[in-house]
């Protein structure tokens, strides 16, 4: 037998052991009056074994992480979502079958308990306790304890032992929190709506990429997981919403790496009477905003990458950004001299137009260059088929795209809202789609007649939530700034 299983077996037989003596193993609930830091921070200027004159009785209640029987006494650690505090146990205090049942317990398991705190010898706080419940039993040991889980694939496959055992996991993510909740807090004070759009789709679009594809039985048809809450929001612009923002979850059936998970999320907000200068003014404003809100600086180490927020982030059109960085003025290249720089660059897409090849050009020259945040602005007209013109540069879109350590955080245009135009791009979309189905979404004859009972000129923009966070939190890995990132299956 393993000793897995060992353990299973042992802790099974507590349980049986507890129910006979009618105690039960997972009961209902208990009430709590305070947690680990809090008193922590209320006692801190209490000094070494020092008591709490007025015996002030706490209610915490948390996971047993280690335990030290002394004879008729004994120390455990507990935790809680705010941290570890000690408890200190003694039959005389707890009682003997109290103090008999606490001796039977393992690690893992939650317990509530009732005590007075103290500072001991060594000045650590501590709850003397005066009563205890068991709350729920492990059935599983945890992680040792001192190396805790280190395989980076089963830490993302379980990572509720992750966060048990690396504290760090743990505060990684209550961090992802606070961010979301600064970006919201940021939009609700100039207020913007919060709104939810489909999940499941009819017709995908607004990005390009391959969906996810499921079927519901009721309708007998296909449908799509989103890939862009785009042509709703839009919609909602048309329906008079002014200032609304959707933190959505994106489903593209693409590969998986440092960068890429195929769900992510997703902030997107939309404000009639704008456009895109608004826009990247306020995207600016939120990540900084949240960088010091939250992390409390606003310089950053990123993949060995130093990476500064302070000052006015530069715009910088595409075709600028190709001189600078790649010594490539494209502007004086012919279309047949662009094609076959971009296949010396192994350029294999069936679009052969110049805005692509430029496009293509460009990431394949300049991204890698970008580290600290960046927009470039004024893309071509045909990879952009939902943005409307330049208004002073032909052939070119009101777009921009913030880049920031290497890759693209940011996507903000001024909002196409002539309904003749978006049709013409999106038809253009459907004829290059049966060529090319990955880099194309579909005609989506509904968005288009939307547009034609009018939608107000607008500004919008959607940032990478996963990408943004792993930047402002130093995690190299968009899987250790997903909580359950997408895995390939376990082969057990």
């Amino acid at each position: 037998m393993d000793t897995e299983s060992r353990i299973l077996g042992e802790r099974k037989e507590k349980v049986d052991a507890l129910l006979k003596q009618g105690i039960n193993p997972y009961p209902y609930s208990f009430r709590r009056n305070a947690n680990a830091a809090e008193l922590k921070k209320a006692y801190s200027h209490f000094a070494a074994e020092q008591r709490d004159p007025a015996a002030k009785v706490f209610r915490i209640a948390g996971r047993i992480m280690t335990a030290r029987l002394m004879g008729k006494a004994a120390f455990a650690n507990l935790m809680d979502v705010s941290g570890t505090i000690q408890l200190y146990f003694r039959q005389d205090i707890v009682g003997e079958e109290s103090y008999a049942l606490f001796k039977t317990l393992d690690m893992g398991d939650f317990i509530g308990v009732e005590g007075i705190a103290f500072k001991t010898k060594t000045n650590e706080l501590t709850i003397e306790v005066r009563h205890f419940e068991l709350l729920s039993k492990s059935m599983r040991p945890l992680p040792e304890k001192f190396h805790g889980l280190k395989d980076p694939e089963l830490r993302y496959r379980k990572r509720y032992l992750d966060m048990i055992s690396n504290p760090e996991s743990k505060r990684i993510f209550m961090l992802r929190a606070r961010m979301i909740r600064e970006f919201r807090r940021y939009l609700d004070e100039q207020e913007y709506v919060e709104v939810e759009t489909p999940i499941l789709q009819m017709q995908y679009g607004g990005a390009a990429a391959k969906p996810f594809i499921t079927r519901h039985n009721a309708l007998n048809t296909n449908l799509f997981l989103r890939i862009s809450p785009e042509p709703y929001l839009k919609r909602l612009l048309v329906a008079g919403f002014e200032r609304i923002y959707d933190l959505n979850k994106n489903f593209r059936n693409e590969g998986i790496d440092f960068d890429h998970n195929p769900e992510f999320t997703m902030i997107e907000w939309y404000e009639a009477y704008s456009d895109y200068n608004r826009m990247m003014d306020m995207c600016e404003e939120v990540i900084k905003r949240a960088a010091i809100n939250v992390f409390g600086k606003m310089r950053f180490n990123f993949r060995d990458m130093d990476i500064n927020l302070e000052g006015d982030w530069p715009r910088i059109p595409m075709a600028e950004a190709l001189k600078q960085h790649a010594g490539l003025d494209v502007d004086v290249l012919s279309d047949d001299e662009l094609l076959e720089l971009a296949e010396q660059h192994q350029y294999h897409l069936p679009e052969k137009s110049r805005g692509h090849l430029i496009n293509f050009l460009f990431e394949e020259l300049v991204e890698e260059k970008l580290i600290n945040p960046t927009f470039i602005i004024d893309h071509p007209v045909k990879v952009s088929p939902l943005t409307k013109r330049h208004r002073s540069k032909d052939g070119c879109v009101e777009r921009a795209e913030l880049f920031m350590a290497k890759s693209e955080l940011a996507n903000i245009y001024s909002e196409l809202n002539d309904p003749a135009e978006q049709r013409a791009r999106l038809e253009e979309q459907e004829r290059q789609r049966k060529q090319d189905e990955e880099h194309n979404f579909p005609m989506d004859e509904d968005f288009c007649e939307s547009l034609e009972y009018g939608m107000p000129p607008a500004g919008g923009i959607g940032i990478g939530v996963d990408r943004i966070f792993m930047i402002l939190s130093e995690t190299s890995s968009i899987r250790e700034a997903i909580l359950f990132p997408t895995l390939r299956p376990e082969n057990r």
